[in-house]
């Protein structure tokens, strides 16, 4: 897309109409689907409902089964199980969290994804955190739209720069619907594709006209007075009292930080391991969801079985919600243990190749380490402070940090929680985080900028080869031996002698270039004297020849030199049919734009410094 105006109107419209219908729609049956495993297998079995956010849909009533730690177990290894079959056998690359196998679509596939992926990764996802594997919805519902948009673009036989943008609408309306965050889920789109401070800006406008309709159609999924409530309610309340307050904040920016790098260098650690393991990776799913499982009993029966202590199962968002809501009800120790014990059964369920997302696990671990941060402020600052808002700003900032996406989780994180009152503390910790945390990345398919990606590989060059006229590079004062078209060959023959000149503009009688020929198209003829009285310029000489203005850029021009293979191309006046000005050469244009190039780096490390 060149301009704004292309992006809003016709075809994009449309298309962005149809992704975010599918992804509203996807989100509703991903949904569905896993609050039905939870219910009819964790809840009826195992006795264990996890607690949900204030403002999620339960479709369903807690059951009266006793709580039973040895079938949660075996529920989480058989899910993990079933997970990991459908995953391997039906579709390799839906297994993980999902962001990461979109963004790599986007940089180096073409944004070719399978419908089949949306299938699989719906269902895989539904039954891994449908059986209290710990994990978000994320992942799953951007893959998952992800997906749709690429299927609508490859049916509808777009190019590979339109279905990345379909692709990449429909990974950020997918965020934007089960979130209900429809601005965040748009920036998030663009954001996450790279690991440094870079957009791609082509995808913003597509995504919010799909983020709004995904949003708006499972909105419609939802009672009428929860459509528009926030997934953690009761917080509007939350606010920053004193500007002072930064230099906490700040504190805890830093904390969020070394936890955000133990979180990935712990979930990639096992990643690692489960690569080594020696058996099939149809299995490895259950493996990691019954470690997890076995993770979760320890931690409760060493630590006073607080029931609060299993949300390091499932996504925690209960918990999460006490925190942020009642964070008195929560002592630190708590706290500390669902956020570092989260990291680890979050890493096996997922790293193992288990089907979950990882926003939702950061959001608990950052939450509860910045409450625990906020109580142990509570007891030294002078002035009156909230705990609460601590864990609000922490969810935003850890996140920013691991994701190297500070803008998009500002808006969510605001979005997901109504307290936009926390705006300044929020931008102030995710903006340290995102810098204290470079070089660390959650998403290993990050590509550093869109100098980077694959995917505009060349859109540079254009750019650079744009910024040069012809007028700028050939040389006016080169002396060009013209043949006039009623030449013979045989005078021909000795102007090829006396220069080195290889290709001869061919001019008529009113000094008119007429056409154009190469001292490879003479040779043709240099054995045969026969005709070298008869043949003249006009026999050699091509009529269909393309050529250049001063005006135009070397963008045009190299497309012309490609065109024909041709290392010369001659410049004419455009006031003035036929009139030869000068003649533009390959290998001049290629050293203007080699000086343009290093120029701009010399500026930007000039800048940088």
């Amino acid at each position: 897309m060149k301009s704004l105006p292309e992006q809003v109107t016709g075809k994009w419209f449309l298309l962005s109409i149809a992704v975010g219908v599918a992804a509203g729609l996807g989100a509703i049956i991903f949904d569905v689907l896993g609050q039905a495993v939870s219910h009819y297998v964790l809840v009826n079995l195992s006795g264990y409902a996890p607690p949900g956010a204030a403002g999620e849909h339960h479709l369903f009533d807690v059951g009266s089964t006793p709580f039973s730690f040895a079938v949660l177990l075996a529920v989480l290894t058989v899910g993990g199980l079933i997970s990991g079959c459908l995953v391997y056998t039906f579709a390799p690359e839906a297994e993980g969290h999902g962001t990461d196998a979109a963004i790599d679509t986007f940089h180096r596939k073409r944004g070719n994804i399978t419908l089949r992926v949306a299938v699989v990764k719906t269902l895989a996802s539904a039954i891994t955190l449908g059986t209290a594997g710990s994990g978000g919805r994320e992942g799953p519902i951007a893959q998952i739209g992800a997906s749709l948009g690429s299927w609508l673009g490859q049916r509808l036989k777009l190019s590979a720069r339109d279905r990345r943008i379909l692709m990449a609408a429909g990974m950020g309306a997918g965020v934007g619907a089960i979130f209900r965050a429809p601005l965040a889920g748009a920036i998030f789109a663009g954001e996450i594709l790279y690991r440094d401070a870079d957009l791609e800006s082509d995808v913003i406008v597509p995504t919010a006209i799909s983020s709004i309709l995904a949003y708006s159609i499972y909105g419609l999924f939802l009672p009428a007075g929860q459509t528009f409530d926030h997934v953690f309610g009761g917080l509007a309340g939350h606010s920053m009292h004193s500007l002072s307050e930064l230099i906490p904040y700040g504190i805890m920016s830093l904390i969020l930080s070394l936890v955000g790098i133990g979180y990935i260098k712990c979930f990639y650690g096992v990643h690692d391991r489960f690569k080594k393991v020696p058996c099939p990776p149809h299995l490895k799913p259950a493996l990691g969801a019954g470690l997890a499982g076995c993770v979760a009993v320890a931690l409760f029966y060493s630590c006073g079985q607080d029931e609060n202590l299993l949300a390091v199962l499932s996504t925690g968002y209960g918990v999460l919600q006490t925190a942020l809501r009642s964070p008195e009800e929560l002592t630190i120790k708590i706290l500390l243990l669902v956020g570092f014990v989260k990291i680890v059964t979050t890493s096996l369920t997922i790293s193992s190749g288990g089907s979950g997302g990882v926003f939702g696990p950061s959001m608990v671990i950052g939450g509860c380490v910045g409450v625990a941060t906020g109580k142990v402020v509570e007891q030294f600052w002078w002035g009156p402070i909230s705990a609460g808002t601590f864990g609000v700003v922490g969810m935003a900032g850890f996140f920013a940090g691991i994701a190297r996406a500070p803008i998009s989780t500002i808006i969510m994180v605001s979005e997901m929680t109504g307290s936009y009152q926390l705006l300044l503390p929020t931008m102030w910790v995710s903006t340290l985080c995102f810098l204290l945390c470079n070089g660390h990345t959650l998403y290993t398919k990050q590509v550093a900028s869109r100098l980077e990606s694959p995917a505009h590989r060349g859109d540079f060059m254009v750019d650079v080869l744009e910024g040069i006229k012809v007028a700028d590079v050939y040389r006016r004062g080169r002396l060009i031996e013209n043949v006039p078209e009623a030449m013979p060959l045989s005078q021909i023959v000795k102007v090829l002698s006396r220069t080195h000149q290889h290709y001869f503009p061919v001019m008529d009688s009113d000094d008119r270039m007429v056409g154009i020929f190469s001292a490879d198209d003479v040779r043709t003829y240099i054995y045969d004297e026969t005709i070298w009285q008869l043949a003249d310029a006009s026999d050699v000489m091509t009529t269909k020849f393309l050529s250049v203005c001063p005006d135009d850029d070397l963008n045009v021009a190299l497309q012309k030199f490609t065109a024909l293979n041709i290392d010369e191309l001659p410049v004419l006046d455009p006031g003035e049919e036929g009139k030869l000005v000068g003649m533009l050469r390959r290998k001049e244009s290629i050293g203007a734009y080699n000086r343009q190039l290093a120029s701009r780096q010399e500026a930007a490390r000039e800048e940088s410094e």
